[in-house]
């Protein structure tokens, strides 16, 4: 007896991609939908699906890590160019017309603690100033929630 679904089945399954199905399968084999669910469920292509495109998510997130890793070595190259332009200016001329030059290293280092995934500014709270917004958000939400209440006494 001929086997009505090439062993290829599963390729052309796969093939089509998101919008694929069982019923498109049986119309393109001419067979019933029973005869491919019970190949598909005995030759597991929901699972070989998922495994499939888990494969490439990971190999897409992988690349996505490889072009963000060289785009960070190519910016802290061009920093470290401008930092060593900057530090040889400042050598070679008189500190007012070396602002420029202050400017530019200041701007590369900033740039380059940014890349490297460091803060560029030191932004520092004292415990008064955290205090003070907390206790200013939470009168905040306390007032508001007195209002709802407020409304909704009036209104019985």
């Amino acid at each position: 007896m001929k086997r009505k679904i090439p062993t290829n089945a599963f390729d052309v399954y796969f093939a089509m991609g998101p919008g694929r199905s069982y019923d498109a399968m049986a119309e393109r084999f001419r067979v019933s939908k029973q005869a491919i669910t019970k190949t598909a469920t005995k030759e597991r292509w929901q699972e070989r699906v998922a495994e499939i495109e888990q494969r490439v998510q990971a190999d897409s997130k992988e690349k996505a890590v490889d072009v963000l890793k060289e785009m960070n070595e190519r910016h802290l190259r061009v920093l470290r160019a401008i930092q060593a332009k900057a530090l040889e200016t400042l050598r070679e001329k008189p500190l007012r017309t070396g602002m420029d030059a202050v400017r530019a290293l200041e701007l590369s280092i900033r740039h380059e603690r940014l890349v490297r995934g460091e803060p560029s500014e030191r932004t520092e709270m004292s415990v008064e100033e955290v205090t003070r917004r907390e206790v200013n958000r939470w009168m905040t939400v306390v007032d508001e929630e007195e209002e709802g209440d407020a409304e909704d006494q009036a209104g019985t």
